[in-house]
C-alpha cells in the first residue's frame, strides 16, 4: 500500500514555497557544519552520548513518556519510546543536505542512548520493538488529547477517498424526548467548544435533524487545508483510542454508550442515511493524491502568470529606458547650444563694457585738462592783481586803471568760478549718462537675445509654411482648368495644414515624455531608498550591500600608527587622527579640488598641491593619503553641499554603484535562505 506523510500547516506552506523556488531556479542550501572524516563524527557522537548518560539532558519524563532534548522549539514534546527512537534515527541518518552536522550528531547519540540505556525501562504496555495503540487518557485529562499542529508525522493512504472539505461524523449524541414525542439535544456550538478545548480545532458542528427532531448525529467541519486534515485524523484516532471509533460503532454488541466519531469517507458519502444525504450536499469525494495534484496545477499556473507579468514589466522598462536615453540626448544637445549662446553673450557684454569704459575715460581726461587750464589762468590773474596793487601808489591814472583792472579781474574770477561749477555739474551729468547708457545697452542686448530665440523658432516654421504657400501660389498660377494642378494644389494645402499642426503635436508629445520619465525616475528612486533601508544590516561579505559614501577608512591610520607606537597607543592615536580628518572632510570651506579638461569635459580632480594633503602624505604615507582622497571624492560626488556621509547601494565585488535589479536579487536570496532554514528546522 502506498503511504504518504501528513505534515503540519507550516511545513506544507514551506513545501509549496520551495516548489515555486525550484521552478524559478533556486538551489537547496548546503549544510552549515561539516566534519572532515567519519572518525571525527564518531568521536562527536560519543561525546554527546556521554552527556546524555551523565544526566545533563532529560529524556524520560515523570509520566512515562519521552522528550527530545535537542528539539525544544517544536510544540510536540511528549513521545512514546518507539516514536522517539524513530525520530532520533530519522534525523541522525538524514541526507547531509537536509540536516546540519550538529543535528545529526546529537540525534545519533540520542538513538544510541535510547537503545542501550532506556530499552530495559520500557513497561509491558509500551514495548520497544512492538507497535502499541495509544492508551486512554487519565481521568483528570481530556480523553486521548490529539497531537497539536506541529505533531510528528502520521500516515494514511494516498488513494483513500475522503469527503472534502474534511468532515467528521459524531453519532450517539445525548438526546432527550420531549412531551410532544420529538427529540432534542445539545447545540452544535457547545460540542464544537468541547472539541476545540481538546485541540481538534473544528470550524463548525452541525447537528442533523429529521422529522422526529434531533437525530443524535452531527457532522464536524474542519478547515480545508492540510492542518484541517491533521486535526480531523487526530479527532478520529482519539475516539478510536477510547474504543469509540467507526469499527466500534458498527461492531455487534449489546450496549453502546458515549459518543462515537470518525472521519467521513466514501462509504459514509454514498450511504442512504441522513448523514450520506447531508455529505453529498456539502462536499465531494477526493483522494489526497488528487488534492495534491490540484494544488500543483494551481502553483504551476501561478508561476506561469508571474513569469509572463515579469516579462511584460521588463519590456516596458526597456522601452522607457530607450525613451529616456533619447530625451536625455536631446536635453544634452539643447544644454550645449544654451552654453554656446551664453558664452557668445558674455563675450559681447565684455566688449560693450570695455568700449564704454574707454569712452568714459577719454571724457574724464578731457575734463581734467580743462580744469588744469582754468587753474593756471586763475593763478595768472592773481599775479597780475598783486602787481597792480604794488603800482597803485604811482599815480592816480594808474590807480584808476588798477581799479578798473581789479573790477575786471573780479568779474573774470566770478565768471571762472561759475564756469568751474558748471563744469562739475557737467561731469555729474556725463557719469549718469554713461550709467544709463550701460543699463540701456544691457536691457537692449537681453531683449535682442530673447527676440532672436523666438525669431529662430518662428522663422523655421514660417519658412516651411512660406515654402508650401509658394508652392501653392505657383500651382495656382499654372492654370485653373488643369485637373492635375488642382489636385496638386489640394495636396499642398493639406500638407500645409499638417505642418501647422505638427509643431503643436511634437511639443505636446515632448512634454508627455518628460512627465513620464520624471514619474518613472521618482518611482525608481523611492524603490532604491527602500532597498538601501532594507539592506543596511547585510553582511559585509555579500556581493551587493550598502556602502557609506564619504566614510573614512580607519585601517590605514591604524597601520601607520602601529609602525610608530605600541599596540594600545597606536589605536588611541589612530582614532584621534581619524576624528580630526573627519572634521576636515565635513568642513565646506576646505575644497582641495581643481577643474581640468578630461575627454573634452570639465571635471573636478584632487588638487595635489593642497597644503593639508601634501603634509598628510609626507607624514603618514600613501595609504592614509589614498583613504582621505577616496573619502573626499565620494563626498564631492554624492553630497558636496551637505558634506555628510550618504548611504548608497553598492556592488562590493566590482566596486561600483549597484543597479536596482542587483539589490532586488539580494532581497530575494535572503528570503529564500530563510525559508529553507525554516523548512530544515
Amino acid at each position: 500500500m502506498h503511504q504518504m506523510d501528513i505534515f503540519p500547516a507550516n511545513r506544507f506552506d514551506n513545501l509549496r514555497i520551495f516548489q515555486i523556488s525550484d521552478q524559478m531556479g533556486s538551489s537547496v542550501p548546503t549544510s552549515e557544519d561539516s566534519y572532515e572524516s567519519d572518525t571525527e563524527m564518531d568521536e562527536s557522537v560519543e561525546e554527546a552520548y556521554k552527556e546524555l548518560k551523565s544526566g545533563k539532558h532529560h529524556v524520560k519524563l515523570w509520566d512515562g513518556t519521552f522528550t527530545c532534548p535537542y528539539c525544544q522549539k517544536k510544540k510536540k514534546q511528549n513521545y512514546l519510546y518507539r516514536d522517539l527512537l524513530q525520530h532520533a534515527s530519522g534525523v541522525g541518518n538524514s541526507p547531509s543536505d537536509k540536516r546540519s552536522a550538529k543535528q545529526k550528531i546529537t540525534h545519533l547519540a540520542l538513538a544510541k542512548f535510547l537503545e542501550k540505556d532506556l530499552a530495559g525501562g520500557v513497561g509491558p504496555s509500551e514495548p520497544a520493538g512492538e507497535e502499541k495503540a495509544p492508551a486512554p487518557a487519565p481521568a483528570s485529562a481530556p480523553a486521548a488529547a490529539p497531537a497539536p499542529a506541529a505533531a510528528p508525522v502520521v500516515s494514511c493512504d494516498n488513494d483513500d477517498k475522503f469527503v472534502w472539505p474534511w468532515i467528521g461524523i459524531a453519532v450517539n449524541l445525548p438526546i432527550t424526548q420531549t412531551e410532544d414525542g420529538r427529540f432534542a439535544g445539545g447545540s452544535g456550538s457547545k460540542f464544537r467548544d468541547e472539541l476545540i478545548s481538546r485541540g481538534f480545532n473544528p470550524t463548525r458542528v452541525r447537528p442533523l435533524w429529521n422529522y422526529r427532531g434531533h437525530s443524535g448525529t452531527a457532522v464536524v467541519e474542519f478547515n480545508k487545508g492540510w492542518p484541517g486534515l491533521h486535526n480531523a485524523l487526530s479527532f478520529e484516532r482519539a475516539y478510536e483510542a477510547d474504543r469509540h471509533g467507526k469499527k466500534d460503532w458498527y461492531a455487534k454488541s449489546d450496549e453502546k454508550s458515549g459518543i462515537y466519531a470518525w472521519v467521513a469517507r466514501a462509504d459514509d458519502y454514498n450511504s442512504a442515511t441522513i448523514v450520506g444525504e447531508h455529505l453529498r450536499k456539502i462536499g465531494d469525494l477526493k483522494s489526497i493524491s488528487e488534492i495534491m495534484e490540484e494544488e500543483a496545477r494551481k502553483q504551476d499556473r501561478l508561476v506561469s502568470n508571474l513569469t509572463s507579468i515579469i516579462e511584460v514589466k521588463n519590456k516596458h522598462l526597456e522601452e522607457m529606458e530607450v525613451k529616456f536615453k533619447e530625451t536625455s540626448n536631446s536635453i544634452d544637445a539643447l544644454m550645449a547650444e544654451k552654453d554656446r549662446l551664453h558664452q557668445t553673450y558674455n563675450e559681447e557684454i565684455r566688449k560693450i563694457q570695455s568700449s564704454s569704459r574707454d569712452h568714459l575715460q577719454r571724457i574724464l581726461n578731457d575734463h581734467e585738462k580743462l580744469k588744469s587750464q582754468l587753474e593756471s589762468q586763475k593763478k595768472e590773474l592773481e599775479l597780475r592783481g598783486s602787481e597792480l596793487e604794488k603800482r597803485e601808489a604811482v599815480n592816480d591814472s594808474e590807480r584808476k586803471k588798477l581799479a578798473e583792472e581789479l573790477e575786471k579781474n573780479a568779474i573774470r574770477n566770478s565768471s571762472l568760478e561759475m564756469a568751474a561749477l558748471a563744469q562739475e555739474k557737467a561731469d555729474e551729468k556725463v557719469m549718469k549718462l554713461a550709467e544709463d547708457q550701460k543699463r540701456q545697452k544691457e536691457e537692449l542686448h537681453n531683449r535682442i537675445i530673447q527676440l532672436e530665440k523666438k525669431l529662430d523658432a518662428k522663422q523655421a516654421l514660417e519658412l516651411e509654411i512660406e515654402r508650401l504657400r509658394g508652392s501653392l501660389n505657383v500651382m495656382k498660377h499654372m492654370g485653373d482648368d488643369d485637373l492635375e494642378v488642382i489636385q496638386k494644389v489640394e495636396a499642398i494645402q493639406k500638407e500645409l495644414r499638417e505642418k501647422e499642426g505638427e509643431y503643436d503635436d511634437l511639443e505636446a508629445l515632448n512634454q508627455t515624455l518628460i512627465i513620464k520619465e520624471r514619474k518613472c525616475n521618482d518611482e525608481l528612486q523611492e524603490a532604491r531608498k527602500e532597498l538601501i533601508s532594507g539592506l543596511k544590516e547585510t553582511s559585509s561579505r555579500a556581493t551587493t550591500g550598502v556602502k557609506r559614501m564619504g566614510e573614512l577608512d580607519t585601517q590605514p591610520f591604524l597601520e601607520s600608527m602601529k609602525r610608530k607606537y605600541s599596540e594600545e597607543e597606536a589605536e588611541d592615536r589612530a582614532m584621534e587622527l581619524c576624528s580630526l580628518w573627519d572634521e576636515y572632510l565635513k568642513d565646506p570651506d576646505w575644497h582641495p579640488f581643481k577643474v581640468t579638461m578630461v575627454d573634452g569635459k570639465h571635471k573636478e580632480i584632487i588638487d595635489d598641491k593642497d597644503e593639508k594633503l601634501k603634509a598628510l602624505k609626507k607624514e603618514m604615507g600613501a595609504d592614509v593619503y589614498n583613504a582621505v582622497t577616496r573619502a573626499l571624492i565620494e563626498i564631492n560626488e554624492y553630497n558636496p553641499s551637505g558634506r555628510y556621509i550618504t548611504p548608497e547601494l553598492w556592488n562590493c565585488q566590482e566596486g561600483r554603484r549597484a543597479t536596482l535589479k542587483e539589490g532586488v536579487e539580494v532581497i530575494l536570496n535572503q528570503w529564500r535562505t530563510k525559508k529553507r532554514l525554516l523548512e530544515m528546522d
